[in-house]
């Protein structure tokens, strides 16, 4: 019982020696005090006081060659603590003051990361997966050889998807509320610009349907055009993909233009 709460008062002894010296680094008007007491804050994982007494010195040690270590060591704190917009602009500093650092490289894959780490769901607004795309592009043209270029390429590979996703899912929404045209038109943009889409099988299907449905609810007078696209479509859809997961609905879909194109036929003799 004795020993344990001599463990205790050792511990708090401790802890209040640290929080002491934390606060008259704070206090303290020589920038070097809370330098060392930042970098003692880190390597404790205490980021958020090592980010306070790093904001505190920061600018007096800009260009400075300390001051290259510690904006290394303040972006990193920050994006332990997941603040990525502040991370990355302390990364980017960095590049910026110190461009022959041996922690430009690591900087510029993490200031890349950070944007990345901010990217929204596919269904909003895009602007940081942009932007992160062009970071990770950057770091890649830069560094094509570093250990982190294989991490840079699995996140544009994600992110290139992910764009994807969102140009595909509003092609789908066209052929879902029935404006055939416009389905089709969206969805012969997205094959054009996306050759090697994951999405590629599902998209020409979905173009196949958009025909269909536009051919078969056409006037007379132009459904034997219509019903050529629509079969046209259905090539399209079996020369990409032969096996294709939808081949059952393909096939019916192709039936019901063949017989419609035999009765336009017979009609016309």
């Amino acid at each position: 019982m004795l020993m344990k709460k001599l463990i205790i008062i050792g511990c708090l002894a401790v802890l209040f020696t640290s929080c002491g010296e934390y606060q008259k680094a704070l206090k303290s008007t020589d920038s070097s005090v809370k330098y060392a007491e930042a970098e003692k804050q880190y390597k404790n994982k205490k980021y958020k006081k090592a980010i306070r007494l790093f904001d505190n010195i920061q600018s007096e040690y800009a260009g400075r060659p300390q001051g290259e270590r510690l904006f290394f060591l303040f972006g990193d704190a920050y994006y332990q603590t997941g603040q990525y917009g502040l991370a990355s602009y302390q990364f980017e500093r960095l590049q910026r003051l110190y461009p022959r650092s041996d922690k430009a490289m690591e900087s510029a894959f993490l200031e890349a990361k950070c944007y990345y780490l901010q990217v929204p769901v596919y269904s909003v607004d895009q602007t940081y997966t942009n932007q992160a795309l062009e970071k990770l592009q950057y770091f890649i043209d830069r560094y094509p050889n570093s250990d982190y270029a294989k991490e840079a390429n699995e996140m544009i590979l994600e992110l290139v998807t992910q764009l994807e996703k969102k140009e595909f899912e509003i092609a789908k929404q066209y052929d879902l509320i029935r404006d055939y045209q416009a389905a089709m038109k969206t969805l012969d943009n997205f094959l054009s610009n996306n050759p090697g889409s994951i999405f590629r099988e599902e998209a020409l299907y979905t173009r196949l349907h958009s025909a269909y449905e536009w051919a078969i609810n056409s006037i007379e007078s132009k459904q034997e055009e219509r019903l050529k696209t629509a079969k046209e479509a259905y090539d399209n859809l079996l020369i990409a993909f032969p096996e294709t997961k939808y081949r059952k609905n393909a096939d019916y879909m192709l039936g019901k233009v063949n017989n419609a194109l035999k009765s336009i036929t017979t009609s016309q003799k």
